[in-house]
């Protein structure tokens, strides 16, 4: 059975388009807490292959999507490089930041896949038992985002850290998006060796760079990882998600290789399917889940009168929030495919 996602990503039309949604498996499903409640901290679950696997299909089973994502984080590479991780309830992430050159030395690239190897079992195991036309999306962070969380030690405003490291002493910032890059490309194959069909990488942290800066240290690396990847793995969908860009969208497009673009809620549909020259994917705001009812179907329906007959895969432009209705997801689901 052909499974529509990987039909659009070839750049063929279907009657409609695919749809899955960024954190599709998370704190809006009863059965998502239940699950989280059972597995202890957050990296633990990322790292239960059972239960990764669990909460990624739960999603599928209960709404059908045309893609299951595996469910872990984008912080478990830095985990893997050896830097301190940690999840705190009602706070987020919380990493041990490094701020200079000394801080490169506690990191490794020594093992990381090895152990990563938790989230490759838990894709193996998803893989075995999704429904033949739905596909599987392995992810990571892109370099800049993972090192904006490293140098930040968390989540910011300013991102001022990581900028002053980038602009002040731009060689050895290289040196840990260059780590970063290898770290990516390698988590990226080993997790398309265990069963993912697609791959996707969140730059969610895009946004915040200048024009210059943002081709040195968003567009530049995801070009290296998708050359890297198109080498080790030929014919893999890239789908890249360069969050805030802007206008920045259209030279990532044109430049980084990327088979698909995740746009964000801020991009103008009209002008994204025509300016970015590949897939787009996106980008309906995640609050509609929330709202539901006649604005959300009016807003499906103005996607699609949007893209046409263009091929396209239907998503959020962020992820789904916990306040969604799981109702409401249904609905989205159920109109799109009418």
């Amino acid at each position: 059975m052909t499974k529509p996602l990987l039909t659009v990503l070839e750049g063929a039309e279907v009657k409609c388009p695919p749809v899955w949604l960024m954190r599709q498996a998370g704190r809006y499903l009863p059965e998502y807490r239940e699950v989280r409640s059972r597995a202890g901290g957050f990296l633990d679950l990322c790292y239960s292959p059972a239960l990764a696997a669990e909460v990624t299909l739960q999603p599928i089973t209960r709404f059908g999507f045309d893609a299951a994502i595996i469910f872990s984080d984008i912080l478990v590479v830095p985990h893997a490089l050896g830097q301190g991780v940690r999840f705190e309830e009602g706070h987020g992430p919380v990493l041990d930041a490094i701020r200079d050159r000394q801080g490169l030395s506690g990191l490794s690239r020594e093992g990381v896949t090895e152990r990563l190897a938790p989230v490759y079992e838990a894709i193996s195991t998803v893989a075995s038992r999704l429904p033949s036309a739905t596909a599987l999306i392995g992810f990571c962070g892109a370099p800049w985002t993972l090192a904006s969380y490293m140098i930040e030690g968390g989540s910011s405003r300013d991102f001022l850290e990581v900028k002053r490291w980038a602009y002040g002493d731009p060689d050895a910032f290289a040196q840990l998006i260059d780590l970063l890059t290898d770290a990516c490309a390698e988590h990226l194959g080993r997790q398309i060796d265990a069963g993912a069909e697609v791959v996707q990488i969140f730059d969610s942290w895009a946004g915040v760079l200048s024009s210059r800066e943002f081709e040195r240290w968003c567009v530049a690396p995801m070009q290296a990882i998708v050359a890297r990847l198109g080498d080790s793995h030929p014919g893999v969908p890239v789908i890249g998600f360069p969050r805030g860009a802007g206008l920045g969208y259209e030279a990532y497009g044109l430049r980084t290789g990327v088979t698909a673009v995740g746009l964000d809620t801020t991009v103008p549909l009209p002008w994204a399917v025509e300016a970015v020259d590949a897939i787009v994917q996106g980008n309906l705001d995640p609050a509609l889940l929330v709202v539901g009812g006649a604005p959300l179907r009016a807003e499906i329906s103005r996607i699609r009168q949007v893209v046409g007959d263009k091929p396209f895969i239907f998503n959020l432009g962020h992820g789904v929030v916990p306040q969604t209705p799981p109702e409401n997801v249904a609905l989205l689901v159920e109109w799109l495919r009418q």
